[in-house]
């Protein structure tokens, strides 16, 4: 179909991909092959097309690019002087989609922190959070720049590198790859993961003979089914993962930010803006065009990070710094208090994933305290994760007779909190254990317990009766992680509990366990038990004297944050829990 040379060269992107155009169209009658189109001197373009059945009845008369042509950087630089930070941060809302008066300040900068991937080169962020909080509608509606792949499931071929074709995946062919519903995140590939794992870090990968390097930002998005709350005393926020991903704390480490979703309100009619913003094109061309933009250096002026943050908690942090620069000041101008608001954030975001590997991979992520510190006066500031301050799994306060809280190594390796709950009845002697299953070596370690008890109650008191009462024993899991089989000795303060109507002390967990005989046996991987006691809630900790020698492998401030309650036998261990001097 002719067309008038200066459309293509006003308009180049009409020559790569193609754009979005408003065109009039003329009708050529038959005989006649004037276009309306004039050349350079003014003559009627006419087709040199003889016969008739070449010549196309078609043309265009006019192009009216209805898409952004092209983006002028330097224009969207000048027109943020004349805008406020909070102005711009609302115009930038509006933008896609969303009516800021209708959210909290900090609500703005969790939905500006989704545009990250959208401005910054291989930036791997999760979103988990509840339902119709608008997690996907980004990376799918506003940005034709950004790929949703939904279901989650998803091959190497496609995603990286197609061997058999030699093409680049959707790696190499979208700024940004959102996989939507991460629970059904699926390789049918088993090498899947691993490669992954090597984009996420280094943005390159290799497949066959060549390693290849792309850019794309990979996002992942997900449904949170319990309250956080509940994850965060039962398990990690990274739970919704499937389970090669969830548990993978190298997989994990890889996350540069993790969104809070639960603290974005579920979108309702007044949440989405019928007011002025830009156009969705505009946007998307002008947030690719940041993607070339380095900003994230700027921090280095006025502050530095503190000592907790290892190589890759500092690559992560600066480029959130890079990528909220970019979105909030794109004309690179800013005050150092304005910069410290978003070290404040960037640094949260991802203390939050090593939260949760610390979590999962226990003191090997132990620095999870976070800070920064401005060079002006040399002064050191601590940034905390909102949702840690939440409610403990040993709680404040006495507990009743005969409920002991025990930290150990459960059935699947992890280390957890165990609680036990004891009752006494008129009997003969019995013992009935309930929450065990059918696991035959936490049964055994009960039984040891009570049989300890029969052979030695004497020697704790003489008000304890094994031949005219029955005991109770109830076992819970309270993180999940399958039944410890050290609970010989947690048993035994249980019994003795509820046989003397007396409560443990408040805030204890019990470490160790014993034998038949009361042989003490000391704490496997001290340090990460403790970090689990802390986290737990425990501020006394009864610990074997056998463990003093792995002392040394604790950080000083995890020993101080206890009062550690030492004993030397299953007498004394069951009188120092009981509070008896």
């Amino acid at each position: 179909v002719p067309i008038a040379d200066e459309y293509p060269e006003k308009f180049d992107r009409l020559l790569c991909g193609g754009i979005w155009c408003i065109v009039q169209l003329d009708y050529e009658v038959e005989g006649d092959n004037n276009f309306g189109i004039e050349d350079i001197d003014g003559n009627p373009l006419r087709s040199k097309q003889k016969k008739q059945k070449d010549i196309s009845p078609i043309s265009i008369r006019k192009l009216t690019p209805i898409q952004m042509p092209h983006i002028d950087i330097d224009e969207l630089k000048q027109g943020r002087t004349a805008f406020t930070k909070d102005e711009w941060l609302d115009i930038i809302l509006r933008s896609t989609g969303m009516e800021p008066d209708e959210f909290t300040y900090r609500e703005k900068w969790l939905l500006l922190t989704r545009m990250i991937p959208l401005v910054e080169n291989n930036f791997n962020l999760c979103e988990l959070g509840p339902r119709s909080t608008g997690k996907s509608h980004l990376y799918k509606e506003i940005s034709p720049n950004s790929i949703l792949i939904s279901g989650g499931q998803t091959t190497v071929a496609n995603l990286f590198y197609n061997m058999g074709r030699k093409t680049v995946g959707l790696v190499g062919l979208w700024d940004c790859v959102a996989f939507d519903e991460v629970a059904g995140i699926k390789f049918k590939d088993k090498d899947g993961i691993q490669i992954m794992k090597d984009y996420m870090a280094s943005g390159s990968f290799a497949r066959g003979k060549e390693e290849k390097a792309a850019t794309a930002s990979m996002v992942f998005v997900g449904n949170i089914n319990q309250s956080v709350d509940v994850l965060l005393k039962t398990s990690s926020l990274f739970a919704p993962f499937p389970q090669e991903m969830g548990t993978d704390t190298a997989f994990l480490d890889r996350m540069h930010c993790y969104l809070p979703g639960w603290e974005i309100p579920k979108f309702r009619p007044e949440h989405f803006t019928d007011d002025y913003g830009f156009i969705s094109d505009y946007l998307a061309e002008f947030i690719r065009e940041l993607r070339k933009e380095q900003y994230g250096d700027a921090f280095d002026h006025y502050f530095r990070l503190g000592r907790n943050l290892n190589q890759r908690d500092t690559i992560a942090v600066r480029r959130m710094i890079d990528g909220y620069l970019k979105l909030m000041y794109p004309n690179g101008e800013f005050t150092k208090e304005e910069l410290e608001e978003i070290i404040q954030i960037a640094l949260e975001m991802r203390r939050r994933v090593k939260e949760q590997l610390k979590k999962l991979g226990g003191m090997e992520f132990y620095d999870v305290n976070f800070s920064y510190i401005d060079l002006e006066d040399m002064s050191e500031h601590y940034v905390s994760v909102p949702e840690q301050g939440g409610g403990k799994l040993i709680p404040d306060g006495m507990c009743n007779p005969g409920q002991v809280y025990t930290v150990s190594k459960g059935k699947s390796g992890m280390i957890g909190v165990f609680r036990l709950e004891s009752q006494m009845l008129p009997g003969n002697g019995k013992i009935e254990r309930t929450g065990l299953g059918s696991d035959s070596k936490c049964k055994e370690a009960v039984n040891t317990a009570f049989n300890y008890l029969k052979a030695n109650g004497n020697r704790i008191s003489g008000s304890i009766s094994t031949s005219t009462k029955d005991y109770i024993i109830n076992y819970q899991d309270l993180q999940g992680i399958g039944m410890t089989d050290k609970l010989a000795l947690p048993t035994l303060i249980a019994l003795c509990s509820i046989a003397l109507g007396k409560p443990v002390v408040s805030n204890l967990a019990v470490l160790g366990d014993i034998t038949i005989s009361g042989t003490m046996i000391k704490v496997d991987e001290l340090a990460n038990t403790l970090q689990v006691c802390l986290d737990s809630g425990a501020k006394k900790v009864l610990i074997p004297s056998t463990s003093f020698v792995d002392f040394a492998s604790v950080p000083a401030d995890l020993m101080s944050a206890f009062q550690l309650i030492p004993y030397q036998s299953a007498e004394d261990a069951v009188f120092k829990a009981l509070g008896v001097e």
